[in-house]
């Protein structure tokens, strides 16, 4: 045994007329109890609260809080300061903050502009969250195999040495920061 049975909102939904964001949570949370219940086995949902406004998103992930899950979802789209904002809000909440990276192939995928998934995953690292989708060597989010356990690495090891086959181009000594797990979906 191991690994973790969760589900996830879309990325791409967040309040729309045909799927309101609290009726969704609700649902969601009644699926995963009656999971629980049934298979006494521990499960879950990622609650994406992306919104327009961090007052939208508190006031999401707050009621996410309350009826019970133990992780919130949000959009990479959100930018830079919404992003780590949320992570402090997780951290002082006890509550898992999983990032997923809707919007980055904009940049990262480009030949003559851009830059890669790496530096995201730097940042993100420093922002705060706890998961992050980090592609896959098969699927949509593929990437080279090699690219990828780079930026598994990245996310997860204390220390980077030098590896230039998986795009590792200089030391890194990440020190007591935390580490981010990769996610595939």
């Amino acid at each position: 045994k191991g690994g973790l049975d969760f589900l996830k909102d879309d990325e791409n939904i967040n309040s729309q007329p045909f799927m309101r964001w609290k009726e969704r949570f609700l649902y969601s949370m009644e699926a995963v109890n009656r999971s629980i219940a049934a298979t006494g086995e521990i499960k879950g949902h990622y609650m994406n609260v992306t919104a327009a406004t961090m007052e939208d998103m508190y006031e999401r992930a707050e009621f996410a809080k309350q009826i019970g899950t133990v992780i919130i979802m949000i959009d990479l789209v959100i930018g830079y300061t919404a992003i780590q904002t949320m992570a402090i809000w997780s951290r002082k909440n006890d509550m898992i903050l999983h990032l997923h990276r809707a919007g980055n192939s904009t940049y990262s995928r480009q030949k003559i502009h851009g830059m890669n998934f790496r530096v995201i995953c730097k940042w993100m690292r420093m922002a705060g969250v706890d998961h992050i989708h980090a592609g896959t060597v098969v699927g949509k989010l593929e990437g080279d195999p090699l690219m990828i356990k780079g930026f598994y690495d990245t996310l997860l090891e204390s220390y980077l040495d030098v590896n230039l086959p998986q795009g590792i181009f200089f030391q890194q000594d990440w020190a007591s920061l935390r580490k981010v797990t990769p996610v595939a979906s």
